[in-house]
């Protein structure tokens, strides 16, 4: 696996005052790094581990959030609601209610708030945009807890609607749907794998054979925050190394699979 260098010559975001939640690790980290390379004024905000305290799910830390890049920066140009809890893999009859409620708002309550708040400010710059965490989870069953595959699941419904209420105001809404991804989030699953020497089956699902990193979602976020996307709206974009490309399948029953 290899993540091509960055052009720093050609800075994709330069100018640009975005926030990013979740920035105290995996992807939100890693993108508040490549957004910072690439030129722009990065509001991390995080429950621990970022700049700014915040929890994503508040409605009153997402308004200060964005009143600080209005008073402090003078603009908003961007917001990424990365923030996001998994919820085990309990099932549906072992869930509670106040498990599904917690998950709910931090995954789904929280992009919302991301868009209400932030959309009016970013319209004031003329253009801008906003991207949301799915996951190839909300596409269908089997990458997630319930709870957590709805959230994810209502996070891309949530794009769609929301680019379609922000017409004609130049900002644009879409998600990214990563598969699996080597982060705090998932690290139970890598340190089960390991410690059975199986490491080298994580990811053996999708086509590429293995599982991703955070900078590789990183480099999408920056794709759907730069104007190189200035066309892309309302989508969800996956990065998952092709494991959605498909229904389960076993590759030995399916003809030839490799040169």
């Amino acid at each position: 696996m290899s993540v091509e260098p960055e052009n720093r010559h050609h800075p994709r975001l330069e100018g640009k005052v975005i926030i990013v939640t979740g920035a105290g690790s995996g992807i939100g980290k890693a993108t508040t790094e490549l957004f910072q390379q690439h030129g722009a004024t990065v509001i991390a905000a995080d429950l621990t581990g970022a700049d700014h305290r915040a929890d994503a799910g508040n409605e009153e830390d997402i308004v200060r959030l964005v009143s600080m890049a209005r008073e402090q920066h003078g603009a908003l140009h961007g917001f990424f609601a990365n923030a996001g809890i998994s919820g085990g893999l309990a099932s549906i009859f072992e869930q509670t209610v106040e498990d599904w409620q917690e998950i709910l708002r931090v995954n789904l309550i929280g992009p919302f708030l991301a868009i209400k708040h932030a959309a009016p400010v970013i319209k004031e710059q003329g253009a801008g945009s906003i991207i949301c965490t799915a996951s190839v989870a909300g596409l269908r069953s089997g990458a997630g807890g319930p709870a957590y595959s709805a959230s994810k699941a209502g996070v891309i419904s949530l794009v769609k609607t929301a680019a379609q209420q922000l017409a004609g105001s130049n900002v644009r809404v879409n998600a990214i749907c990563p598969g699996l991804i080597e982060t705090g989030m998932t690290e139970f699953v890598y340190e089960r794998a390991r410690a059975k020497g199986q490491e080298d089956r994580l990811g053996h699902l999708n086509p590429l054979r293995r599982g991703g990193v955070p900078r590789e979602i990183a480099q999408a976020a920056l794709f759907l925050a730069s104007d190189e996307s200035s066309y892309v709206n309302g989508h969800a974009l996956v990065v998952d190394g092709g494991l959605s490309s498909s229904h389960p399948f076993n590759r030995q029953d399916y003809g030839r699979t490799a040169i």
